[in-house]
This record gives structure tokens, sequence and C-alpha cells, in this order.
């Protein structure tokens, strides 16, 4: 499972948000940290987990995710692309990735599965920049890369407004989605780790 094999279909739909960015007078920089704020927002709602707040967090994480698209395809457009840039990019992505899932852990007061969580999100990210530090080129594969980790955040956001109380055994929405993660997220490191070690 991975959405990024749907970029090229997402980067066709890009057109009219870089043309809004062009015409705000908006940097892939500046369209970065609108991102991230839309992130750190969402975070905010998560914590404080009313039906409410978890829909409009839920819109937020879409919104981060697809900002997250727009940056790159302004800074191509505008022949802005810079290692400066990348590095803005990644820092910010890494700390909106920190702030969601403290929000659904604090929120659902699961904090053993929100380390665990973050833990495997974050060498998911870790193992893929650090294949490309080695020269073996960047890795997005794996079983839950970012984008298929934000579709999943914005549909358990809107699902827990909904379902409030617990699916089985004192387990919800929300500690499903930070068990999936702490799983899915060390297996996914742990696929990327492999892959590159075979092809070195």
């Amino acid at each position: 499972m991975t959405l990024d094999r749907l970029r090229p279909v997402a980067d066709r739909l890009l057109g009219p948000w870089v043309a809004a960015a062009v015409r705000l007078g908006l940097s892939p920089d500046q369209v970065s940290l609108v991102a991230f704020g839309a992130a750190v927002v969402a975070a905010g709602a998560f914590v404080v987990a009313t039906p409410a707040l978890y829909v409009l967090g839920g819109v937020l994480v879409f919104l981060n995710g697809w900002l997250d698209l727009v940056d790159g395809a302004l800074a191509r457009e505008q022949g802005a692309s810079s290692a400066a840039g990348d590095l803005l990019d990644h820092v910010l992505d890494r700390y909106a990735d920190l702030a969601l899932i403290a929000g659904f852990t604090a929120g659902a007061d699961a904090y053993g599965l929100g380390f665990l969580a973050v833990t495997g999100v974050l060498m998911t990210s870790y193992l893929g920049t650090q294949i490309q530090a080695v020269g073996i080129g960047r890795e997005y594969g794996g079983l839950l890369g970012r984008a298929d980790r934000l579709a999943l955040m914005g549909i358990v956001a809107v699902a827990a407004a909904v379902v409030s109380g617990p699916l089985f055994a004192g387990v919800g929405v929300v500690e499903l989605l930070l068990g999936l993660f702490a799983l899915v997220g060390h297996l996914t490191a742990l696929q990327r780790f492999l892959g590159a070690w075979r092809g070195m």
C-alpha cells in the first residue's frame, strides 16, 4: 500500500493550486510553512478530541498533505528548487508528523501506543533519507509511506467524530490507528533497510 504511486495523478490536479500560490506571491517555503501550520492546528484539535474538532483536524490533515505536494510543484514552476528548500520541507514534515501523532496520543490518553507509533513513523522517514545519504537514492517504498499515513489520519479523525466510544476491549479508532502506525511503521523501516541492504 502506498499512495506515492498516485503522485503522477496528483501532479495533474495541482495546477490551480500552484496558480493560486503564484497569484498570492507565495514562495515554496511559505507554502511549506502554511502546510506545517495546518498540521499544528490539527494536532491541537485532536488533543481536545471533540467530534467537531476531530472533523476539523481531519480536514486540516488532508490540507497539510495536499500543500506538501503544492510546495514542490510550485518550486518546479518557479525554478526555485534548492537544497535549502528541500531540507526545510523535510524538517517541517517530520515536526508535522510528531505534532499530529502527539495530538492523537494526548486526546486518546494512549501514551504507550503513541510512543511506539511516533518511533515507527520517524524510523520510516529516517531510513528513507539515510538510504539517500549513503548514495543509493531516496526510498519512498514500503508498507506505509507519508501519504498513506496522512490519508489514514484524516479518515480516522472523521471516524473518531462519528464513533466516540471503544470498538472492543476499550480500544477505539484512534488507538487502532496508533497501533497500526507502531506495527507497520517499524515493519516499513525494516523493509526499507533490507531492500537497500540487498541493493548494496
